[in-house]
This record gives C-alpha cells, structure tokens and sequence, in this order.
C-alpha cells in the first residue's frame, strides 16, 4: 500500500487521501507517549492530513493532541509539523460545555470576531504558527458573508491560516460564501458513506466536481451502522460488500465501503474516527481496491434497495 496524495481543491494543499479524524481523541483515554506514537504510525503510513474541530471533547482534544505532539514545547517540532497537514473547523457553540460555562444555548457564530478568535485559540491549543485548513463547521443561519469573509482574509493574510473550507454546508451556501471571497474554498466536510448517499444527489458532489472542491466525507462507515445486526440496509449492504471484497481481492468489507468512497470521480477524502494504528493501516488499503462500475451501482442498490432506473 502506498498513500495516494491528492491536492485539495485548486492550489490547495497536498493531502493524504486517508485522512485520521480526532473527533472521539479524548474517549480514547491515551497516555501522552501512546498519542505520539500513533500520530507518528499515522505519519509512517502516508496518512499525514489529521481532523480536529474546536469543540471536540468539549474543546480540549485540540490541546490535549497539541501537548502531546509538541513533547511539552511551546510548538509541535518543525520536522515533524513539516509532515503533517492539520485541519481545524470552528463555528459552534457548545450547550453546557464544562471548558465554557457561559454558552448557555447552542448556537451557530460565523461572526468575524469570533471565527478569527476561534482560530487564534486553536493555534495556540494544537502549539502550531498555521493551520492548513479552517472549516466553518456548521452552517449558520444568520452568516453574514461579507463578515465571515473578512475573517477569512485577515487570517490568510497574517500567515495563521493557508487555505479555508466549509462543512456541512449546501451548494447553495457555499456559493454565497465563495461569492465574497477573493480566493477558492477548497473543501466540503460532509455526511457521506455507503449507508448515506444524499450529497450524489442532492447537488453536494456535482458542485465539488464542478469548481474542484474536496469533499471530505465524515462517518464514511456510518458511524458504526454499517455493521448493526438490525438495520436492513446494513444487513443488504455487508452482504455485496463481503461478495465483492472477494472478488477483488479478500478485502473486508469496511474497506470495500471506503473504496466505493474513494472511486467517485470528485475526489472523496474519508475522515476515519479509529485511534488503532492497525485500522488506518487496515483503511489505508482501501486505496489498493479497484472497482468496476458494475460492482460500484451494485452497492448503491443495495444503498437504496432498489436497482438502477
């Protein structure tokens, strides 16, 4: 297996097509030197494009990863930052957070002031002098373009943040966004596995495709439900997805959903949620699957339980 690297979106960053989610890093319950040593596992196996997102363990995972990647130091090593591409995403306010007992409602904020504050904390949690990739997390309701805009271009230009996305965000919203900024959004972090297939056809993939957009795919094994003994589109799915693991090699049948990922043509980048070295490397191999469009339209019918119109 070697790590395919792709650029996201139009003169976006050189990314690994794999990319190592921390969503669930404080649940994991690593000691210091056991997050290291993954985060370097991960390093060893291409997969160098890591998600984090201010809110993750009540906001403390982007600390808890940036004290344990810097071994205490006031940054991560240049060396090591070198290899690694960071993502962040900000934008939510969490309801009875115990880190920010002021947020009395969650709530949305794309407000300039607060996505340029969101970032500098995140900077100094993760002890990096960059961020590769911002996200808006979630889509606000009450955006005003021109502002969250204004935060994207202060950030860009004092050199904290390289390139800026959206998650979860419609075309539509996207487009509002894109509209005010003088530089392409390079990625869309949404919902997307064999088990939900909205953004094929709601719009989400044709405009990736169209202005070369990354889609980032959170939950690409549907957050578990893939392998759930009593859900019927699971039952149908592991059934095609073990016969053509087989066919294309002995693959399992969670690698054959993350390949059926990786072979739309906008360029899919799964966002995997395991803190085991052995299921990167497991995820990693997903890239050596090759499927036919036969074999992909027969997982989408077993996605829709229905045959191709």
């Amino acid at each position: 297996m070697v790590m395919q690297k792709m650029q996201m979106g139009v003169d976006g960053p050189n990314c690994s097509r794999i990319i190592a989610g921390f969503w669930r890093l404080k649940h994991w319950n690593m000691s210091v030197n056991s997050l290291l040593d993954f985060v370097h596992g991960c390093l060893h196996l291409g997969v160098s494009t890591l998600d984090h997102a201010d809110i993750y363990g009540d906001y403390t995972c982007e600390r808890i990863f940036g004290e344990a990647v810097s071994g205490g130091s006031a940054k991560i090593p240049g060396s090591m930052r070198s290899q690694m591409q960071i993502v962040t995403k900000c934008g939510i306010g969490l309801q009875h957070s115990q880190t920010r007992p002021g947020i009395h409602h969650q709530h949305y904020n794309t407000d300039a002031d607060y996505v340029v504050g969101a970032a500098e904390a995140s900077l100094k949690h993760l002890r990096t002098d960059y961020i590769d990739v911002l996200l808006i997390h979630r889509p606000d309701a009450l955006m005003n373009a021109d502002e969250t805009a204004r935060a994207f271009e202060q950030l860009h230009k004092e050199g904290k943040v390289r390139f800026f996305g959206v998650s979860n965000f419609s075309p539509s919203q996207l487009s509002l966004l894109q509209s005010r900024l003088p530089f392409p959004l390079v990625a869309n972090q949404v919902e997307c596995s064999v088990m939900h297939i909205d953004p094929l056809h709601d719009g989400t993939l044709d405009q990736c495709q169209e202005k070369r957009i990354a889609p980032m795919a959170w939950s690409p094994l549907a957050g578990g439900r893939l392998f759930s003994e009593h859900n019927e589109q699971a039952a149908r799915l592991r059934e095609v997805l073990a016969a053509i693991g087989e066919e294309t090699g002995g693959y399992t049948a969670d690698q054959v959903a993350l390949a059926w990922l990786l072979r739309h043509p906008s360029g899919i980048f799964p966002v995997i949620g395991t803190g085991k070295t052995g299921r990167v490397r497991s995820a990693a191999s997903a890239l050596d699957i090759s499927l036919s469009r036969e074999q992909w339209y027969r997982i989408w019918s077993a996605s829709t339980g229905t045959g191709v119109p």
